[in-house]
């Protein structure tokens, strides 16, 4: 047997070896990449005769091309999101898998701009004006700081399922396999539904903003041209998505850290106003005139109730991480440094911000209901106009306009993600799950066609009919919060049940499972009661079904659907499924952290 025959021999038992032992972790699309470059090896020893040699050269190749494939393994180029591995139909005859998965490309730092952004957008920068009207500085800082606690247990229910399922429309998927079918099906309709819509809206206010400056341009050739780049921006792979997002949230986070500081200025004298201080909390006082009652201490109750409500459709939008959670390069890392920094965010950008508007800008100041255009009663502005300064109006109203862009680009990011996850937990049909380069491109243009709807802003008509079915979806997110925290109570239920501890998890959740009660409690309270207005000071059906008629669809949904799957009301903590595509995940060997300077760098800042 010459030296040829030894050598392979020799590497044919060297491969089978190593397949033996990386069967457990590695799936079969890496597996077959490895076999490949062993036919490139043979091919090597056929080419090259007998050397001493060979054998260890064609092993540190092998070696070589094992350390290349465990990298392309571990950024999980190839990993599913709604299920790591890879099903059979989605191989073909010769073994090479077609594209059936959305792609883990989304970097820490993406996450964490992500979930920065979904906490900063229009709510922030204009609607803060009625609670500050109704409320008062001093009522309406209390009602945000409330609401911010709830947000706080919401992140933290939905940080550590996230983690440890990470999934596309994670608490949509939650919420079908933790409660039952149905309730996940009116979950995922209603919130996809609701950012759909969002999406029409935040197209038919980018022209509005624009208006700021110009009315030259009509509203629908604004509206055509942001529908038409917005679209397209959404067929680029996820990393583009989360790279822009990183930018304008970037901005964002520079525009609001700036204000502070120039706030902090003003208030110190460094404006035409001179020493500010708490001037406006002595008069015309730290309490709003209230709302409704002609009682003065009860009508200011209620408008400090209408601010807690105000607040808790302003925090909307906290929830993206979950989202993402199923493209992360990294969710083990990247999904729990997000959750862990909601608090901080909260703290300073809604919290510091909304404190030093109290200071700067009265709650009786006309302004505030101002129409001139759609930004001219943002309090942000109205401060930097009150404060004398000419040219800040004009940048922070371009903050405003890539906010809004940002804004829109997520509403069809977010859209198509809830369809694919509901597509993945079969409630809705399996063409959503169709992707491109990573990208589920039906469920786009199927979320992104909702667009169209922003024409109807255009006619006086449309305009009812628009406002109607942005009120039927602005519950959804509440319905959303509610699903995550009854999804957490159900999960913690099961780990107990099976004897696991959270203490081995990923990531664990703070305050359980009080927090989670305390979440459950308080969401299901604001729901019932966010229309109270239409109770008083006499009944009105009109504004009744403007504020529930949310919540009758989501009956309706979730009836439609248990008539549709029969299945029982509520899940028993033997059916609860929490090992489907987390086992696929717990293979994987992540990267620990980012690796170059510069991801290092936007870490740091992220």
């Amino acid at each position: 047997m010459d030296n040829k025959d030894n050598a392979s021999i020799e590497l044919h038992s060297y491969h089978e070896s190593l397949e033996t032992q990386e069967a457990s972790s590695w799936d079969k699309k890496l597996k077959d990449k490895v076999r490949n470059e062993w036919a490139r090896d043979r091919r090597f020893l056929h080419r090259h005769r007998g050397s001493e040699g060979e054998v260890e050269y064609a092993k540190s190749d092998e070696d070589a091309t094992l350390t290349k494939a465990s990298k392309r393994h571990v950024r999980a180029s190839s990993v599913s999101t709604a299920s790591s591995s890879i099903a059979e139909e989605d191989i073909d005859a010769t073994g090479v898998v077609e594209e059936a998965q959305v792609k883990r490309e989304l970097k820490p730092r993406h996450i964490g701009m992500i979930a920065l952004g979904g906490t900063i957008g229009t709510g922030l920068f204009i609607g803060i004006a009625t609670p500050i009207q109704n409320a008062g500085p001093v009522g309406s800082l209390i009602a945000y700081i409330f609401m911010g606690t709830l947000v706080f247990s919401v992140t933290q229910s939905l940080g550590e399922m996230a983690t440890f399922i990470p999934v596309t429309s994670s608490f949509t998927v939650f919420a079908s396999r933790f409660v039952s079918d149905p309730f996940g099906a009116a979950c995922g309709y209603m919130y996809w539904f609701s950012w759909a819509i969002t999406f029409a809206l935040e197209l038919s206010v980018v022209g509005q903003v624009i208006e700021f400056w110009t009315f030259k341009v009509p509203l629908a050739a604004w509206i055509s041209i942001f529908w038409v780049l917005i679209v397209i921006m959404n067929f680029f792979p996820v990393k583009v998505y989360g790279e822009f997002e990183f930018w304008v949230a970037s901005i964002k986070v520079i525009a609001i850290i700036g204000f502070i500081i120039y706030c902090l200025c003003m208030v110190c004298g460094a404006g035409i106003t001179g020493p500010v201080g708490f001037r406006y909390w002595r008069h015309p006082g730290p309490w709003g005139p209230g709302i409704i009652s002609k009682d003065k201490n009860e009508a200011r109750f209620l408008g400090w109730v209408s601010s807690l409500i105000n607040a808790a459709f302003t925090y909307q939008g906290t929830e993206l991480v979950g989202i993402t959670a199923g493209e992360a390069a990294n969710p083990r890392k990247s999904v729990p440094r997000a959750i862990k920094k909601v608090s901080v965010r909260i703290l300073l950008f809604y919290i510091l911000s909304l404190f030093f508007i109290g200071l700067l800008v009265p709650y009786n100041d006309p302004k505030l209901s101002s129409t001139d255009s759609y930004v001219s009663a943002s309090p942000f502005i109205i401060a930097i106009q009150n404060s004398g300064t000419k040219v800040l109006p004009h940048i922070f109203n371009a903050v405003i306009l890539t906010t809004i862009i940002s804004a829109a680009n997520s509403n069809v990011y977010v859209g198509s993600r809830i369809l694919y996850g509901l597509s993945s937990a079969k409630l809705a049909p399996k063409f959503f799950q169709k992707t491109r380069n990573g990208v589920p491109f039906i469920a786009v243009l199927f979320t992104a066609a909702f667009g169209a709807l922003a024409y109807m802003e255009t006619s006086a008509g449309g305009q009812n009919a628009f406002n109607w079915l942005l009120n039927i979806t602005g519950v959804a997110g509440f319905f959303a919060w509610l699903s995550i925290s009854i999804s957490h109570i159900r999960f913690m239920q099961t780990l107990k049940h099976r004897g696991m501890s959270r203490d081995d998890l990923p990531y664990k959740a703070a305050l359980m499972p009080g927090l989670a009660y305390y979440g459950a409690f308080f969401v299901t309270l604001i729901i019932l009661i966010q229309g109270f207005t239409a109770f008083a000071p006499k009944f009105d059906s009109t504004a009744f079904l403007t504020a529930y008629i949310s919540c009758f669809l989501f009956l309706f949904i979730y009836i439609v659907a248990q008539c549709y799957f029969r299945t029982r009301l509520w899940r028993t903590l033997d059916d609860v499924d929490i090992d489907t595509d987390r086992r696929d995940i717990d293979t994987v060997i992540w990267e620990e952290g980012p690796q170059t300077f510069w991801d290092k760098f936007w870490a740091v800042i992220a």
